[in-house]
């Protein structure tokens, strides 16, 4: 049986400023457990809106996000900063590496603001990430000095460091070339078919939503397919 991990339920959003624009219109969809899902559509039809919201970082919207068969919109900020520091891993067109720490170091920041690890078994469990991604060679090197397609992988050894129920992507393949794009799909595929991890990554390459599990397709604010 499928289990649900993250549901939208008649999403709507706004903006506001100056004028009244609909930005989100009646969004519901549904992702189980190991999915891979990629979100398509022209710029500016609400695919990172969309991402922000059901990430819980945006909570100005209509409707109800469920995330582990928990309704977001009965939780404080407190409980929803908690629950995106446990259950969801990000990955976004930049890394976002901090250069004055070294690659192990940025991948166990997670799991010490998670206060769930000592140091050490958070070092481990940092390192275990890197291994798995095939850069734990890198783990002593300070950020600033691996390349852009590494700096990516780390990002993702980061992301996964909590072992989040979901891992949301914005653009995670934008600022690579060819060859990098193909390493961190292929990491993604693999994640979701060896490890069963779900994944709901807003891309605008076609040729790697093509190969998901699945892609919602997104016009003006809403879903065309799903």
């Amino acid at each position: 049986m499928a289990i649900p991990v993250l549901e939208a339920r008649h999403v709507s959003k706004h903006f506001r400023d100056p004028i009244d624009v609909k930005v989100l219109d009646d969004i519901g969809f549904t992702i189980t457990r190991g999915e891979f899902v990629s979100v398509v559509g022209k710029s500016g039809c609400g695919k990172s809106t969309l991402l922000y919201v059901l990430s819980t970082m945006d909570t100005d919207y209509e409707g109800e996000i469920w995330i582990d068969g928990e309704n977001m919109k009965l939780k404080t900020h407190h409980e929803l900063a908690h629950v995106r520091n446990e259950k969801i891993g990000f990955v976004f067109q930049f890394h976002y590496l901090l250069n004055e720490f070294t690659v192990l170091e940025n991948v166990m920041l997670p799991a010490l603001k998670l206060g769930r690890y000592p140091r050490e078994e958070a070092a481990e469990r940092a390192m275990h990430r890197l291994k798995q991604l095939e850069i734990d060679h890198l783990a002593q090197k300070a950020a600033n000095q691996i390349s852009g397609g590494e700096k990516q992988r780390v990002a993702i050894a980061r992301a996964l460091i909590n072992d989040p129920l979901i891992i949301m992507g914005d653009e995670p393949t934008g600022n690579l070339d060819k060859r990098n794009s193909e390493i961190v799909f292929g990491i993604f595929r693999q994640l979701a078919e060896e490890f069963n991890q779900t994944m709901l990554i807003v891309t605008h390459d076609m040729a790697f939503a093509a190969r998901t599990h699945r892609t919602i397709t997104m016009e003006d604010g809403r879903i065309l397919l799903t």
